[in-house]
């Protein structure tokens, strides 16, 4: 069983950066795939970033690519989320999610892809 803790989450102003964590407990990220999504009340949980076992690939949604940034440290144990240029729109409870690679190196953008999440992390852009 793999637990997955984020942490980085605050309070910041349009046009600011954070960045989130997703440390794996017990595990390192070597073989797995990790994502990044986010859901706002009411609405569906949705994809943000994934990279891939060897972080040799990653994918965006369209609404991040080009402020967002995922990458893993050395130590392959901490999945990051760098968010530059944030705004209001990015609002929400941000979730890390992995899935062992089962020997097929895919990027997912799906939630039924993944098969351990975090509990989440507030992440509130102010206008």
């Amino acid at each position: 069983q793999v637990q997955l803790v984020e942490s980085g989450g605050g309070v910041v102003q349009a046009g600011g950066s954070l960045r989130l964590s997703c440390a794996a407990s017990g595990h390192t990220f070597s073989t797995y795939i990790v994502g990044w999504f986010r859901q706002t009340p009411g609405k569906e949980r949705e994809f943000v970033a994934c990279i891939n076992y060897d972080t040799s690939r990653t994918d965006y949604a369209g609404s991040v690519k080009g402020r967002f940034t995922i990458y893993r440290d050395n130590t392959n144990t901490t999945i990051y989320l760098q968010m530059n240029s944030l705004e209001f729109e990015d609002t929400a409870v941000y979730y890390c999610a992995a899935r062992p690679n089962y020997g097929i190196d895919y990027l997912y953008r799906t939630r039924p892809a993944y098969d351990y999440w975090g509990q989440g992390t507030q992440v509130t852009v102010s206008s």
